[in-house]
């Protein structure tokens, strides 16, 4: 029975050391977190579920409005709050702000702003319940902001998590140095 529904989530870009949207690590990872919903899709993923953080979840919508010119695949994005943007730098703002448009479902769990750590955890949670599994972008060891999703997902009974290593992120990076030569050349 393949998935219909999946959760997307990983570390924030200060975690992984990416101060700029031009970091070309970037690219690696969006190629890791692509190769891996397609092949989710192909066996039947029809949703992507993200809260819209920045980082790995923006990565991730992005990879996905690049999918659908190819696949029948669509993007939820389910803040926990309204105006969770308000801090990012502008830059970032922005793209938040034409993610909300451009995205298949556009909901905040509350409809109000910040008001606790509460409201991360019922993001959590209704991600949780709504999806059929997670896929994360994290390393075991420093697991940082995302391990509290983690923590919560392996509290649940029959919810398959799937995960995006370092590792794995190495893997991408030798498989397009082996593509094109040139890449590293330019």
């Amino acid at each position: 029975m393949g998935m219909k529904i999946l959760t997307v989530t990983g570390c924030k870009p200060m975690e992984l050391s990416i101060f700029s949207e031009e970091d070309p690590r970037i690219e690696f990872i969006k190629r890791a977190i692509e190769k891996r919903l397609i092949s989710f899709i192909e066996e039947g993923l029809e949703w992507v579920l993200i809260s819209g953080q920045m980082g790995v979840e923006i990565w991730t919508a992005e990879v996905v409005l690049d999918l659908k010119e190819t696949y029948d695949i669509q993007v939820g994005v389910i803040p926990p709050f309204e105006n969770q943007e308000a801090r990012w730098p502008e830059s970032l703002q922005h793209k938040y702000q034409e993610l909300m448009f451009t995205a298949d479902f556009f909901q905040p769990i509350y409809n109000e702003g910040y008001k606790g750590p509460y409201q991360f955890r019922a993001r959590d949670m209704w991600l949780i319940d709504k999806s059929d599994g997670a896929l994360l972008l994290m390393d075991e060891e420093h697991p940082g902001s995302v391990g509290y999703f983690h923590e919560t997902a392996k509290e649940t009974e029959d919810y398959p998590i799937y995960l995006i290593t370092p590792f794995d992120i190495e893997e991408v990076v030798e498989e397009i140095r082996m593509m094109d030569p040139d890449y590293w050349n330019q």
